[in-house]
C-alpha cells in the first residue's frame, strides 16, 4: 500500500494506530520524504476477507491521501538495499536487461497497462527506456532510476572503448586480417556490408503493417565472425536513413531480450530510440524523420 501523509509529527503513528485497531499488521515500511508531504509504502497483513478497497478506506481514516493498495508477494519484504545491489549485479552482467530489471525493481511494467499509469523515463545513451505503474513514482525513485541508467552508461561506455575483437574465419574459409575494412552499399530496400566481395552484414526494411503504417520493421543480421566491429551500427544507421528516404517516421528493430548487442549498437549509432522488453522479445523504435536520407535504388 502506498499513501501520502502530511509532513507533521505523529502522522505515521496515527496510521499505525488505525491499522492496529482494525487487526492489520504492518510487516514493512519504506519512506520517501518530501517537503510538504511524505509518501509511505507499507507491506500489510490483513484479515482474509479484506480487499484493497477496505485498505484504502482504513488508511484514508488516518488522514492519508493518494492511497493505492494492491496484493503483493513475500518478495515485497526483501531488504531494499539488497534488491538494488542484486539489480545492479544483473545489469552489470547483462546491460541489455536494463528495462526488465529496473521495471521489476520498481514493481512496474515496461509495456502500458491502461491509460492512467505514471511513467518514469530513463535515458541510456540515445535510448529512452520507459517503465509505468499505477502508483506515482516519487522523486527519490526517479533519482534511483537515473542512477541505474548512469550505471548502464558507464558499463557500455567501457565496452565501447575496450572492445574485444578476436580473430575470425568466414564461412568460405578465407582468413581475413584485422585490418580488412567493409564496403557499404544499398540494394533496393537493403543496406549491405561486404568484405572483399563477401557479404558480411545486411539490414533490410520490410513493409509496414496496417497498425503502424509509418513504421518500417528492419531485419538486421551480421555474420558472427564480424560482429562487435561496428558493422551492425553502420547498417542500422544506413537502414534508418534509407527509411527516411522512403517517407517513414521510424524503424522498428525486434530481437531476443537477451541480445546484449542492441543497446550499445543504438547508442553508438547516435540515434534516438525507445526500447521495450516484453517476455522474450526486445523492440527498439528509432525515429528517422530528422536523418539525412540515403538514395533509394530504383527498380
Amino acid at each position: 500500500m502506498r499513501a501520502t501523509l502530511p509532513e507533521r509529527p505523529g502522522a505515521l503513528a496515527a496510521l499505525a494506530a488505525e491499522c492496529g485497531a482494525a487487526g492489520v499488521n504492518i510487516l514493512g515500511v519504506q519512506v520517501f520524504p518530501g517537503i510538504e508531504a511524505v509518501t509511505d509504502e507499507l507491506v500489510l497483513s490483513t484479515p482474509d476477507a479484506w480487499t484493497a478497497a477496505d485498505l484504502v478506506d482504513l488508511v484514508g481514516r488516518a488522514g492519508a491521501e493518494s492511497v493505492i493498495a494492491a496484493p503483493c508477494t513475500e518478495a515485497a519484504l526483501t531488504d531494499q538495499p539488497t534488491r538494488y545491489v542484486q539489480a545492479a549485479r544483473a545489469v552489470l552482467e547483462t546491460p541489455a536487461s536494463f528495462p526488465e530489471v529496473v521495471a521489476a525493481l520498481f514493481d512496474a511494467d515496461v509495456l502500458p497497462v491502461g491509460d492512467s499509469q505514471d511513467v518514469m523515463e530513463m535515458t541510456v545513451g540515445a535510448v529512452q527506456v520507459q517503465i509505468r505503474r499505477d502508483a506515482p513514482f516519487t522523486a527519490t525513485e526517479h533519482a534511483r532510476g537515473s542512477a541505474m541508467a548512469d550505471l548502464v552508461n558507464d558499463v557500455l561506455g567501457r565496452e565501447q572503448h575496450h572492445p574485444h575483437h578476436p580473430a575470425f574465419v568466414l564461412s568460405d574459409n578465407r582468413r581475413m586480417g584485422a585490418g580488412s575494412s567493409p564496403a557499404y552499399h544499398v540494394e533496393g530496400r537493403s543496406a549491405v556490408a561486404s568484405i572483399e566481395g563477401v557479404r558480411v552484414g545486411l539490414a533490410t526494411l520490410r513493409v509496414a503493417g496496417p497498425d503502424l503504417p509509418d513504421v518500417l520493421p528492419v531485419d538486421l543480421e551480421v555474420d558472427p565472425a564480424w560482429q562487435r566491429r561496428g558493422i551492425g551500427t553502420r547498417l542500422l544507421s544506413d537502414a534508418a536513413r534509407l527509411a527516411n528516404g522512403l517517407g517513414a517516421e521510424a524503424i522498428l528493430l525486434t530481437t531476443r531480450s537477451d541480445n546484449q548487442a542492441v543497446m550499445p549498437m543504438v547508442m553508438a549509432a547516435g540515434m534516438r530510440g525507445r526500447i521495450r522488453m516484453a517476455g522474450d522479445a526486445l523492440t527498439v523504435r528509432i525515429a528517422v524523420r530528422d536523418l539525412r536520407p540515403l538514395p533509394v535504388a530504383q527498380p
